[in-house]
């Protein structure tokens, strides 16, 4: 194969890491010439041969353009005008992850801060998006949002490392590479002090809570949807125990504002991890209360702060399973009804008093 060529699988393999097989699609078309992806899975013929192109690159290739084909990820989120979702890619000591980036219209004003999502195992940026519906929130507030994209040489099933022991700790693995991705994003765009946010799915919400437990002078406050507490697990077989009997965990001292959504049907990750995340909480004030939003009913503890404001909220969802409260069935593992996680956790992070006030 060419250079140029292998250059192509290079950029595409970014492209899929970050979320957009689109356009990874395009770029190895661009590579091969007209024939195109298209025509190899139906049985096409590659202008470089069989012989330069093996079998089972032939089949990646044609499995990616039928993906492309179906639909799915290569789907774009609709974004309104003026706003952007570009693909970026962090590297540090620690190692390197791809990320989607929306930026609202913000009509030259500042950005009034930054959420990190951290999607769950089998999704991808594009997908969390999509299913969460935080692009369209964060146009509303004129937050800018980043979704780092886990690599499938880490895990392959796309599921941030929460479990291992190496990825629990401040200035090694992945918390030091998604934490070092925000620092830069602060810097690059300006990110007011006390407004910058992390929250995830499942995976994603246990680191969340890891990042929120080692880097609390990065992260503001984290929002863990179906997530565990921090250190609930060693390795795979504990972590597999703790999602699905609980685990007690642990934390490094001072609480760090949280908002945690959890179903009562949520046969994959135990419900007494939420409780396990919430126990955290410092001593105060609580207030609790229940409803019925978007066609299920909810329990809600808070607890309130010295100065008045909440420091930690704990949802339970009423029959709610592995799935993002309220969220958009274009994406995956989301329950169009009940409580909109989503906009909850955002007036949770804004209602949040501005570091120094």
């Amino acid at each position: 194969m060419t250079d140029e060529f292998n250059a192509a699988l290079r950029r595409a393999g970014k492209l899929v890491r970050a979320g957009n097989p689109k356009a990874a699609t395009e770029a190895i078309q661009n590579a091969l010439g007209t024939g195109g992806l298209g025509s190899m899975a139906k049985g096409g013929k590659s202008p470089f041969g069989k012989a330069k192109i093996g079998r089972g690159l032939r089949e990646t290739l044609s499995g990616l353009a039928q993906s492309t084909l179906n639909g799915g990820d290569s789907i774009e989120p609709d974004l309104p005008e003026g706003a952007t979702f570009g693909s970026g890619s962090f590297s540090c000591s620690a190692g390197s992850r791809d990320y989607r980036l929306y930026i609202p219209n913000l009509k030259g004003s500042a950005p009034t801060g930054l959420v990190m999502m951290l999607h769950g195992c089998k999704q991808s940026p594009v997908d969390f998006a999509k299913g969460t519906g935080m692009n369209q929130l964060a146009e509303a507030h004129g937050l800018i949002v980043a979704y780092p994209a886990q690599s499938r040489m880490a895990n392959m099933q796309n599921c941030w490392k929460w479990f291992d022991p190496a990825d629990q700790m401040r200035g090694a693995g992945e918390p030091a590479i998604l934490a070092g991705l925000m620092q830069q994003l602060q810097r690059d765009h300006a990110i007011p002090k006390g407004r910058s946010f992390v929250a995830g799915l499942s995976a994603g919400a246990a680191m969340a809570v890891v990042l929120g437990q080692t880097y609390r002078d990065v992260f503001d406050a984290v929002g863990a949807h179906s997530g565990l507490p921090y250190r609930a697990a060693h390795d795979v077989p504990s972590a597999f125990a703790a999602m699905g009997q609980g685990a007690t965990g642990s934390d490094t001292g001072e609480f760090i504002p949280t908002i945690i959504f959890q179903g009562d049907a949520d046969s994959t990750v135990s419900a007494a991890n939420a409780d396990a995340i919430a126990k955290h909480a410092p001593n105060g004030p609580e207030v609790l209360d229940d409803g019925n939003t978007g066609g299920r009913r909810f329990s809600r503890r808070s607890v309130m702060a010295p100065k008045g404001h909440v420091v930690m909220e704990q949802w339970t969802v009423s029959g709610l399973g592995h799935a993002w409260s309220g969220g958009n069935s274009a994406g995956s593992y989301t329950d169009p009804t009940g409580p909109d996680a989503s906009r909850e956790m955002l007036r949770f992070f804004l209602d949040l008093p501005k570091k120094g006030a």
